[in-house]
C-alpha cells in the first residue's frame, strides 16, 4: 500500500488543508483508492448523491482522479462524491481522447465537517506500465476551484503532464 499526500497548486487557494491518499493495489486487476481530505469542509461544494452513472465533465465540480500509464498513452478516471465516474483513454498528451472500456468502480463518500474520505475501487486496465498520477478538484462555494496533484508542472494546472505521473503503481497484495 502506498501512503501519498497531493500538493495544492500554488495559483490555486481552498478551505481544504491537506489531502492523503492511500493506493492499494488488492489483486491484479483491483485498485483501491482512499482519499482523505482536511479542511474546513461546511466551505466546501459537494456534489450531491446521483445514480452511479458515467458521466462527463465531473471536473468543473470536486472530483477526484487518477492516472495510470499504460504501454501506449494513458487512462484518466475521474470518481465524483455524488458516485457518478468517468474512464477515458488517451494516446498521448491530451490526444486520442475516449471513453475507456471499464466496470463500474465502486465510489463511497464519507462527509464530515474537518475530514471527508472517497474510497473507489476501480478494475484496472491490463495494459498498465505502472506509473500513476493521483489528483483532487475541490470547488468551495464561492465558486472557486483549487486543483491538487502529487506534483505540478510549471504553469497553470496539469494533471496530464508527465511530471504529474509521480508515483508508482504498488504491487499487488
Amino acid at each position: 500500500m502506498l501512503n501519498l499526500s497531493l500538493n495544492r497548486h500554488s495559483d490555486s487557494r481552498s478551505p481544504v488543508t491537506r489531502i492523503d491518499v492511500r493506493v492499494a493495489h488488492e489483486a491484479p486487476e483491483l485498485l483501491r483508492l482512499a482519499y482523505d481530505i482536511f479542511g474546513d469542509l461546511d466551505r466546501v461544494l459537494i456534489p450531491q448523491a446521483q445514480p452511479p452513472l458515467r458521466t462527463d465533465e465531473l471536473w468543473k465540480h470536486s472530483c477526484f482522479e487518477v492516472f495510470l500509464s499504460a504501454e501506449k498513452g494513458y487512462y484518466e478516471f475521474n470518481f465524483s462524491p455524488s458516485s457518478q465516474w468517468a474512464a477515458y483513454r488517451f494516446d498521448g498528451h491530451r490526444r486520442g481522447m475516449r471513453d475507456a472500456a471499464a466496470a463500474d468502480p465502486a465510489i463511497a463518500w464519507s462527509p464530515g465537517q474537518e475530514l471527508a474520505r472517497l474510497t473507489a475501487t476501480l478494475r484496472l486496465p491490463t495494459d498498465l506500465a505502472g506509473r500513476i498520477g493521483l489528483s483532487a478538484i475541490i470547488e468551495d462555494k464561492e465558486g472557486n476551484r483549487s486543483f491538487w496533484a502529487l506534483a505540478h508542472p510549471p504553469g497553470a494546472p496539469d494533471f496530464h503532464h508527465a511530471a504529474c505521473f509521480a508515483a508508482q503503481l504498488p504491487p499487488a497484495d
